[in-house]
Formats: structure tokens, sequence, C-alpha cells
């Protein structure tokens, strides 16, 4: 049985994705975790889908920061306009036996057909600029041009038709903040278009979003739906003449269930040689199938010739611009995270390293066994200890020189004085095994001549319940250091 799993459908997935982080009830945090090394720090493992390694995660887990709908949006892959490249143009049929015009991508959302400028304007390619010879050329002018309708058409070196470049969007500066990498940029639909789903809390289903005066909106609201913008020659055919000459031009109007598009078409020495819009009142509208008359004599303004077809290349369902997620494929999430010095009240310490980040959906809090709403949680024990100046972050302590079934181990995750972060470790017996008032503290099972003790070891709890909630990502990274001066601005990629 033939079936494909469709765009849209990756990019419902994400917007769903996306929305659980608004709904009431849901509670999504971004963790870090592993501040020991893995056995070659340079090469991390790649994470495992099992089980094993999901117990690993909450192992070594040391905090976590709540996301918002602020910290996520859909994703695109990065393209950057670079002068002397050549960029795949959008057509509505690209299949795996008909693939794009640059790339030979199967369909327009694995293509390189759009681009991102230093301007961080977005712009949709409409048209590969071709030469004499009807061959593909490099783009070599930068588009800049913010219309709401009219695309821009360069004029590139070597070209005699040059690119069509379609304005889709700008990102705003704090999206370049959160979300733009060095190979993903944020997508958004506003919903300006009555039918069209937006993205924000204005922009739903069936309705009309309001107004946030940005030049996106006006483009979504103004797209034009079956508008006609480039024509594809797939026959040139022969010996086509005006009466007078075998160079000529002539205008033809698109044939289908939509209305007004009109495209003029240039023969040289009898053959068809390009095909454009004759001006930008004559895009139409309204297509859903469109097609040309059999180009011979009885078109007038040709004489004689027959063999040239056209295919006109219809706009999207809406009309290019009405919506970027869907236009230019956004099924990937960017999840953003700041970890701002050490925030959250020393949830996240700034004195050790972590090497596993992920996103994990409703924890709950060990305080009321309830799925936490907190800004951030720890997932670290604490002991106080009397003297705590010979211990060192990863240092493995213990509660007993030699280790039983019933022995406390555990990893020194932080050190504030002579208060210690720990994770718990399992002991010789398999066992997890908590601290408790009294305790002498060994470390790295060495003999009592060397142990820091305590005559009184004070335990806290962490804020969250160990393997509760569900992790949905793990990434494995070489060691990422932290110091009180300092953010890490976390980006994960999600890819549905």
């Amino acid at each position: 049985m033939a079936a494909i799993i469709t765009e849209k459908f990756r990019t419902h997935n994400a917007r769903q994705f996306i929305e659980d982080f608004g709904e009431s009830g849901s509670s999504n945090y971004v963790f870090i975790g592993r501040p020991h090394s893995w056995t070659d720090d340079n090469n991390p493992p790649a994470p495992a889908n099992s089980e094993s390694e999901e117990i690993g995660a909450y192992e070594d887990m040391i905090a976590l920061k709540k996301v918002t709908t602020a910290d996520i949006s859909h994703g695109l892959v990065r393209y950057n306009w670079t002068s002397g490249t050549m960029y795949d143009e959008y057509r509505d049929n690209y299949s795996s036996s008909n693939t794009t015009n640059v790339t030979s991508a199967s369909n327009f959302f694995d293509a390189r057909g759009y681009v991102i400028t230093d301007e961080f304007k977005v712009y949709k390619c409409l048209r590969t600029g071709v030469n004499s010879s009807g061959s593909n050329v490099a783009s070599t002018v930068k588009p800049t041009t913010v219309s709401t309708t009219v695309p821009e058409v360069t004029s590139d070196t070597g070209a005699s038709v040059g690119y069509m470049w379609k304005f889709m969007y700008t990102v705003g500066a704090s999206d370049v903040i959160k979300f733009v990498t060095n190979d993903f940029i944020p997508v958004k639909t506003i919903g300006a278009k009555s039918g069209v789903a937006g993205s924000g809390t204005n922009g739903q289903f069936g309705s009309t979003a309001t107004d946030d005066g940005s030049a996106q909106f006006d483009v979504e609201n103004a797209a034009v739906d079956g508008a006609i913008y480039h024509y594809v020659v797939t026959a040139a055919g022969s010996s086509y003449s005006d009466g007078s000459s075998t160079t000529f031009t002539v205008d033809v109007a698109v044939e289908g269930d939509g209305s007004g598009a009109v495209a003029t078409l240039s023969f040289a020495s009898g053959a068809l040689s390009s095909v454009s819009f004759k001006d930008t009142s004559s895009f139409g509208s309204g297509y859903k199938r469109a097609s040309f008359p059999t180009l011979n004599s009885s078109i007038s303004g040709i004489s004689a010739g027959s063999g040239a077809t056209i295919k006109p290349i219809i706009s999207p369902i809406n009309g290019h611009g009405a919506n970027p997620i869907e236009e230019l494929g956004g099924n990937y999430v960017v999840v953003n995270s700041r970890l701002e010095f050490g925030e959250g009240s020393g949830d996240f310490p700034t004195d050790n390293d972590f090497r596993r980040i992920g996103l994990i959906k409703d924890p709950v809090q060990s305080s009321d066994s309830t799925i936490s709403t907190a800004t951030s949680l720890t997932a670290t024990n604490q002991v106080t200890v009397d003297n705590a100046t010979s211990l060192s972050v990863d240092d493995v302590i213990t509660n007993a020189a030699s280790e039983s079934s019933t022995t406390a181990k555990a990893r020194i995750v932080s050190k504030t004085g002579n208060v210690l972060k720990l994770l718990p470790v399992v002991n010789s017996g398999g066992e997890y095994v908590n601290f408790a008032n009294s305790n002498s503290i060994f470390k790295d099972g060495s003999d009592t001549s060397v142990d820091v003790s305590s005559s009184g070891v004070s335990s806290a709890h962490p804020e969250m319940t160990r393997f509760t909630g569900q992790i949905l990502y793990v990434e494995n990274r070489g060691a990422v250091s932290r110091a009180a001066d300092q953010i890490e601005d976390i980006k994960l990629i999600i890819e549905m």
C-alpha cells in the first residue's frame, strides 16, 4: 500500500508540541546533568533510546528550569543568502521523479528554496535566475525589498531572467537572540488571513489575528490565493513566428479555474525561450488548476509554429506568504533556556560543569508530590558537614570506610563552604542510600586517617522527586563549564 506522511502532518505535530507548553496543567523543563567525565570527554556517547539511558539521565540530573511559550518556536534549516550560490525555485509539483531544479530534492521543504539575509529578512525563491541558454545561474544580488504583494526581481550576473524573491518576514531582535543558531532560524505564522492558523495567542484557526504592526502581518494578509508568478517552459517548440519575425513576444491568458493571470511569451529563432508574468497586475487569483491553450496559429500574435508547452506554477493554498510555517516546512522546534549565573537560589551551581541537557515533562516536586510549577528545581541532595576543607567537586564520598549495601555514597556536584550538593551513587550492594545526621564522611573510600569527618551531618532532599515526569529529549555534550559571572544560552533543536 502506497502512503506518505505529509509535511503538514510534521508541522502539525510541531504545533501541537509547542501548544503543550502553554496548556494548563502542563509543565516542561530544560535540565542539565552529568557533572563527571565521559569515558572520552572529547567524544560524548550518542544517547540510547532505552530505559537504562533514561535512568542514567535521572541519576545525574543536577537542576531544571521551566520552559514557557515565550521560550519555544517553530524552526527552519538556515540557508544564508550568499552571493554566488544557486537556489531552488518554488514549484507546486515536485516529487521523487520530478526533483527540485538546483539541489535535486524530492520536495520543496528539503530544498534550498528560501534564504535569510544579513538583515535577518527571510525570502522565498519563486524563480531561479537563468541565462540566455536557459541554464540556472547563481544569485549575485541580495534581495532587500519588503513588499506585501509584488516579488522582487534581481538583476543577477549572467542572467537573462533574474531571480524572483518573495519577502516572507523579518526575524525580530528578541527572536534572533533566543532562536537563531548557525544552522536554524525561527519561523512563525501570525494568522493574519482568515482561516489560517497562527502560532501566537491571537492567531487562531478560523479567525483573523490582531494586527501587530509588522510587515509580516501585512504580507500574510495580502497573500493572494491561487496567484501565478512563475512559468516553466516544458517544451520550446519550433518554427514559431509572428508573421514577420521568428523572434517576438506575445501575451497569452492562462486557462483554468481562476482568473486574471496573463503571461508574456518570448520566442527566439522560432523557439519559446522564456515566459514571465505580463505585469504586476497580471498574477491572477483563485487558480487550483491552470494551463495554457495549445500554442499555435490559433493564438493571436502567433502566425506559425507548434510544440511549445508551459507549466504555470500555482501558489500554495492561501497564497505565497500567508503561512510561512507550512510553506517553508517549519517542522523543527527550537527551545531556548538561559542559565543566568547561579539562578534559582543556587539550584544551578556555578562551580562545576555539565555534559548532558534535556527536556522533561511534568516532573513531580518532592514537597507535596504534585506536578511542579516552580521556575527552577534542584535535583541534588544537600548535606552540611563540619569541615569540608579537603573536599572538592567531583569527589565521591561515603559514610563508611568500606562499602556495603547500607553505605551512603554520592558525588559532590557543588561546594559552598561546608555545604555540599550531591548526586547519589549506587553503592557496592546496588543500593541508593542517603546520608544521615551524625554520619562521618569518607573520601574516595580512603581509610580513617585521611577522612573528612563530621560530628553532625545535616541533610536536605532534592526539590524534584527523582524518576518522575517524562524525559522527552536528551543530548550528550562535551563539558560545559559554568562560572558565577557567566550565562549559558541553551538551544535545543527537535525535528518532528
